[in-house]
């Protein structure tokens, strides 16, 4: 068995080794934005609980920013806790939130978070997350502030359409305040009141969603109109250095032409 196990190992890194190689010289997405699906499926067919999926899943972000930081990739988004999913059992709730705190803990005395400079924000509608955690999101994002060589934004009680009807709503007090000519409201405009307005490829060049599913679910309306879609029959949780590089093949192959 040991001797299967140390093969299929040496099968992998060659595998992963031959990947790299076809995509190290090719165009890089500055912007990767990944939908982590699949954490409760993952538990639920090895007969654990809930919680445990959505704890091996956010180990694997961590395995992730480390892989992106090696490729290059500027921007990571990751959409882990919708409005939509307030409606789930609360102890499923509570223990993500639970989780979210452990890794935003970690993440202020994280050496790669300072010593990269990866401002690292969330984005949603953070006021309807427990107190504590929106205290702790306000700590991170002080001590990541000044950062400006990486990003790393992760999504939480966010909804698409939630963010494209707040910014209306920002846009519409600066009109009705004389701040801001409606003759001058434009795209341009329009994006700076969107949550993503800190980066500076706020739009996607890949979207990936993990699990199978093969939908948006809101995430990133706006910013998605001309990222390239990969969906992969993967759980979050077994989401590997092979799948990442494998989706950055496709996008590699795909001819984007932005409408032109």
């Amino acid at each position: 068995m040991l001797k299967g196990m140390l093969s299929a190992i040496g099968i992998y890194k060659v595998y992963e080794g031959w990947l790299w190689h076809q995509v190290k010289n090719g165009i890089m997405p500055k912007h990767i934005a990944i939908i982590l699906d699949g954490n409760r499926r993952w538990a639920s067919e090895r007969l654990l609980e809930s919680w445990m999926g959505h704890q091996q899943g956010a180990e694997r972000v961590s395995q992730l920013l480390d892989w992106c930081l090696d490729m290059g990739v500027r921007c990571v988004t990751l959409y882990s806790f919708s409005t939509e999913n307030f409606a789930r059992a609360p102890q499923e709730v509570e223990e993500i939130f639970h989780i979210a705190e452990e890794k935003l803990h970690e993440i202020l005395t994280d050496e790669r978070i300072h010593s990269n400079r990866i401002r690292v924000k969330v984005i949603g509608r953070v006021g309807l997350l427990p107190k504590k955690l929106q205290e702790l999101i306000r700590e991170v994002e002080a001590a990541t502030e000044m950062y400006d060589s990486q990003f790393l934004t992760v999504a939480l009680a966010y909804g698409g359409r939630a963010e494209i009807v707040d910014a209306t709503k920002k846009i519409a007090e600066r009109v009705k305040n004389n701040e801001l000519p409606v003759e001058k409201i434009d795209e341009d405009v329009f994006e700076k009141f969107l949550y993503t307005s800190h980066m500076p490829n706020p739009d996607p060049d890949l979207i990936i969603r993990t699990s199978g599913e093969e939908r948006l679910s809101g995430f990133l309306l706006w910013q998605s109109a001309y990222s390239e879609l990969c969906f992969l029959d993967v759980f979050w949780p077994d989401f590997r250095r092979i799948d990442l590089l494998r989706a950055v093949r496709t996008f590699q192959r795909r001819k984007r032409k932005f409408g032109k």
